[in-house]
């Protein structure tokens, strides 16, 4: 589950790769993910996405950049992930833009000046030093290029209708988010991190993803009743203490609950940098 490099930094993925993950991260597309980003991208560019999972939003940008012989190098910390991720861009008909390797973001093995853009989606949250990554980020970017980075803020996360189980829940995930080492509030601390890394230059914005019809909700709440009961977080949370099974069975049937209710809303800040370099 942890990724320990040389410097004796952690990358840390709180969620793990469970199909009920997956799930969740399939459904990201450059549009409703990165949309603060395209405005910067051109074709010819060479882009690193660090932290590509599955590689839908890779497979957008590639698509972007790829005329004038764009490409894009995807990474991630967990080599498993890479396989489905090859599988989708392939699919695309874009296996010819795109290379795949794993890496740990705090310390990439690119030259200096590699990229015209670095990207990170919901990575920063999980990484043992997200002010340390940003830096690396920062190091394998050209002059004039841009590093870009968007997380989401849990704490601000909001729904309706009021569920105390829900309430429940997000303490429960915070509290084993940062025993694992990550920041579940990462979106909030985007910028500052960008200007201690070095970043004089930072645009900052938000968005949010919304989930408020029934599809929309019924998808969102089964996905996050089945992620709290079986990927890895369930385990870290036992394992350190932080819940018991019983625990972990209530927060999945307040996801159900809650989305029982005809005025079922749930809405996901995002915060979001853009890094001149």
């Amino acid at each position: 589950m942890d990724a320990t490099n040389a410097t004796g930094e952690s990358a840390v993925y709180t969620h793990g790769h469970h199909e009920s993950v997956l799930r969740s991260h399939r459904w990201r597309t450059a549009e409703n993910s990165a949309a603060y980003l395209l405005g910067e991208l051109r074709p010819g560019m060479a882009v690193l996405d660090v932290g590509c999972g599955p590689g839908t939003i890779t497979a957008d940008l590639a698509e972007l950049v790829a005329p004038g012989g764009g490409r894009v190098t995807a990474v991630d910390a967990a080599g498993g992930v890479l396989a489905q991720a090859r599988a989708h861009v392939a699919e695309r008909g874009l296996d010819g833009a795109v290379s795949f390797a794993v890496a740990d973001v705090h310390a990439l093995d690119f030259p200096d000046d590699s990229f015209d853009v670095v990207h990170a989606h919901q990575v920063l949250q999980h990484v043992g030093d997200p002010v340390r990554a940003l830096r690396e980020m920062r190091r394998v970017c050209r002059p004039g290029g841009v590093v870009a980075a968007r997380d989401a803020d849990y704490a601000a996360m909001t729904w309706y209708p009021a569920t105390p189980g829900l309430d429940a829940w997000l303490d429960l995930y915070r509290r084993v988010a940062r025993a694992n080492g990550g920041e579940p509030d990462a979106g909030r601390h985007l910028r500052a991190w960008a200007r201690q890394a070095g970043f004089t230059d930072v645009t900052s914005s938000a968005t949010a993803w919304c989930f408020a019809t029934p599809e929309e909700t019924a998808w969102w709440s089964a996905l996050w009743a089945d992620r709290t009961k079986a990927s890895a977080y369930a385990d870290v949370a036992v394992r350190g203490g932080h819940a018991t099974t019983g625990d972990l069975t209530a927060a999945a049937e307040a996801w159900h609950a809650w989305n029982a209710s005809p005025d079922a809303w749930f809405s996901v800040l995002n915060a979001e940098i853009l890094c001149r370099v």
